[in-house]
């Protein structure tokens, strides 16, 4: 008999969605694996290693957000799950972004080439699309009392302030994420994981009831594809437009702002 069949029916939904997430993480770290082994040209490595990741972590999240849902009244339980799937992802998608924003932000520093840097970005929106109706599709299967197809089709917008405040928050938030993923490239992996897992958590908790804190337009593509349809102006500025924005500022803030205003201390401090 299964050890679960003792548990409280939440407890078994909670235990089957965990148990699905990690399956995910396990079936994609497999995936990887091969991928590296069998794919020899650049163009389709970076692809599917891209898509991949992309795909976990869009499965992953839709299944977070269920949960969030259904423990909304306990909100520490889901930033408990949302700091340690960050961890889950920083720890098994190395060397992939699952982020447009963060290809967008590799191609204006000239750490990636326009060529790779488009292929990086198709596999991720086609991972988004992808990983929504394979989401579906499980759910399908009943596995919970949870699981219902019709969940993931339909709109449930998490906007719920104005579009401006909307669009500040999805800019900082991807501001500070891309920020700290920038300057904590020194900082040692194991740390610097738990670092980006902990900052991830905290934009959560401060954005989560604002926008969903997604700063991600493919993850917001994968979890929100019904309201694009519907009311596509204001998604794409949320969810697209702000995001990128926080990447310019960003960029022009530490790569030109800051340095000159370093050169103007240095010159007038020579004279």
């Amino acid at each position: 008999m299964s050890p679960l069949l003792g548990l409280r029916p939440e407890l078994q939904d909670t235990c089957t969605s965990l148990g699905l997430m990690l399956s995910v993480v396990l079936l994609i770290g497999l995936a990887r694996v091969v991928a590296r082994q069998q794919l020899h040209r650049p163009v389709a490595h970076a692809f599917v290693l891209e898509f991949l990741a992309t795909f976990q972590l869009c499965c992953c999240t839709h299944e977070l957000q269920l949960l969030s849902e259904q423990h909304s009244a306990h909100p520490t339980w889901t930033l408990t799950l949302v700091y340690f799937f960050s961890l889950v992802h920083g720890l098994t998608l190395v060397g992939t972004s699952s982020n447009p924003c963060g290809v967008m932000m590799q191609m204006m520093l000239g750490g990636m080439s326009p060529e790779t840097g488009a292929v990086r970005l198709l596999a991720q929106l086609v991972s988004a699309l992808c990983s929504r109706y394979c989401t579906s599709a499980l759910w399908n299967l009943g596995l919970t009392q949870y699981h219902v197809s019709e969940r993931s089709f339909a709109c449930k917008n998490p906007i719920q302030v104005d579009l401006f405040k909307a669009v500040i928050t999805e800019a900082v938030c991807s501001f500070l994420f891309h920020s700290a993923l920038l300057h904590f490239q020194e900082v040692r992996t194991k740390l610097r994981i738990h670092l980006l897992a902990a900052l991830i958590t905290f934009l959560v908790y401060a954005g989560g009831s604002l926008t969903g804190a997604v700063f991600n337009p493919a993850l917001a593509l994968s979890l929100h594809f019904m309201c694009f349809d519907e009311a596509f102006p204001q998604f794409f500025i949320v969810y697209w437009l702000a995001p990128s924005l926080g990447i310019l500022l960003m960029i022009l803030m530490f790569s030109f702002f800051l340095p000159w205003l370093h050169n103007n201390h240095t010159i007038n401090k020579k004279e």
